[in-house]
């Protein structure tokens, strides 16, 4: 408990920042119309991608013994690149609206 505890008060300012984007990013997201979602989802790729990355550097450069911070990074990478996948989906039927049909 007292690892927790120490650990808590180190990272506090981080804690602090992750629950206020959390709840930023919520409130943001919430405000904006049906209509932009599959294009906001789009552009949403590119963070992803960053995260993908950030994962995968993460895995590279952790301890092979450290197995909570490998499998957070697991856990990252699979759920960026489904994020990733799903978006580049959902773009190309987005943009499959908007080509002429043939006739």
């Amino acid at each position: 408990m007292e690892n927790f505890y120490g650990f808590f008060i180190d990272n506090l300012l981080v804690i602090y920042l992750l629950a206020f984007t959390v709840l930023l990013g919520f409130e943001i997201i919430a405000k904006v119309p049906t209509v932009l979602h599959t294009p906001l989802m789009s552009g949403s790729n590119a963070i992803s991608g960053v995260v993908v990355i950030g994962a995968i550097l993460l895995v590279r450069f952790t301890e092979s013994t450290d197995y909570l911070t490998l499998s957070l990074g697991f856990i990252g990478i699979v759920l960026g690149m489904i994020n990733v996948a799903g978006g580049f989906v959902v773009t190309d039927r987005m943009l499959e609206m908007f080509k002429k049909k043939k006739k």
